[in-house]
């Protein structure tokens, strides 16, 4: 068995099989999708499946959580053996440096979770034994991935480090904080942990900073910001949360977001605000184009259907008109946190 095996937000299987089919078409690469709506997961069977790991990075894959390449298929396993398959299936193929054992985030996946710890709980040392896993995690192995999609049936794949998420399942875990004014406060940690690498977050993350927040209220995102020691204008026609007023670091604009101009260049610029991707995607250029912003998260909320597609027409938007910049950075992933939506950064720093 080749190609990958991808993870992504339930429902959203047929826009990942989407992205696969065409960006490996876009490097000549052959091969299909397989995928069932609400699996969690996407199978794309290639005959080049390590050409395809290395033409496809994870960093530019928007819809997948996880990247691995796919080692085999294991089905109909004996629930009282389900470690002697894989330990064929790893003969001759070298040492890992951690292993990940996981399953859909699927409502019947999620019934797997119990034995996806048990399981490796008793695999882990049982692979360091056979020396197919490292005695401690090590970085210059790839991941080693067990995904039980039942009790009887599970894929074996691989991870490369810094080729893939370094999260189990692909999902960071943060944790929810009861003086967030809302739960959005937590996609914005993510886009912060998941879309910059840590040398990029030390260097464009610091205390001082001046900061645009639109479509801020109650102040989700601000709340993030103001944490980093940000002086953040917060731009929205709705009220703030009072705690979050009295930092001293906010400066409410009761204007539409859309409307909003800065007086002069701020660090950061973020933005939540409801409406079609296409419309936020131009108005983010603008930001760009004017120079009103070196760095920028914002979301683009997808319609039902055509998603892929319409992606990529709100990023072509905001690429094509974001003004001319040699070292214009943009990245886009469809975030744990995220709903009906992805989350773009972008900078010119």
């Amino acid at each position: 068995m080749s190609g990958l095996l991808c993870y992504c937000r339930p429902g959203f299987e047929p826009d990942l099989a989407a992205e696969l089919t065409e960006r490996a078409a876009g490097v000549h690469v052959a091969g299909y999708a397989q995928t069932n709506r609400g699996d969690g997961y996407v199978l794309f069977h290639s005959d080049n499946g390590p050409s395809l790991t290395s033409e496809l990075p994870f960093r530019e894959l928007i819809f997948a959580r996880q990247k691995m390449m796919l080692l085999a298929e294991l089905r109909d396993l004996d629930p009282t053996d389900r470690i002697t398959p894989i330990f064929e299936v790893l003969a001759g193929r070298g040492r890992h440096g951690e292993l990940m054992v996981e399953h859909p985030e699927s409502d019947e996946g999620k019934q797997l979770a119990g034995l996806a710890r048990s399981f490796g709980n008793a695999l882990r040392p049982a692979l360091r034994k056979r020396g197919f896993l490292s005695q401690k995690d090590e970085t210059r192995f790839p991941r080693l991935h067990v995904f039980f999609v039942s009790g009887t049936h599970a894929y074996i794949a691989q991870s490369v480090v810094g080729d893939s998420a370094p999260w189990a399942m692909g999902i960071p875990r943060l944790r929810t904080h009861a003086d967030a004014p809302s739960r959005s406060a937590l996609k914005l940690e993510e886009a912060f942990m998941a879309l910059l690498t840590e040398r990029e977050r030390n260097a464009r993350i610091k205390p001082g900073m001046r900061a645009v927040d639109l479509g801020a209220a109650p102040g989700g995102w601000t709340w993030v910001l103001t944490r980093e020691h940000m002086r953040v204008v917060a731009v929205d026609n709705g009220p703030m949360q009072a705690d979050l007023m009295e930092t001293g670091l906010v400066d409410h604009h009761r204007v539409d977001g859309f409307r909003y101009q800065p007086v002069g260049a701020v660090d950061w610029m973020v933005c939540d605000m409801v409406e079609q991707p296409r419309k936020v995607a131009e108005r983010m250029a603008t930001w760009f184009r004017e120079g009103w912003c070196r760095n920028a998260v914002f979301n683009l909320k997808l319609p039902m259907k055509k998603r892929w597609q319409e992606t990529l027409l709100a990023l072509d938007l905001f690429a094509n008109n974001a003004g001319e910049h040699e070292n214009l950075v943009i990245r886009a992933r469809q975030l744990y946190h995220d709903r009906e939506e992805i989350t773009v950064y972008a900078s010119v720093d």
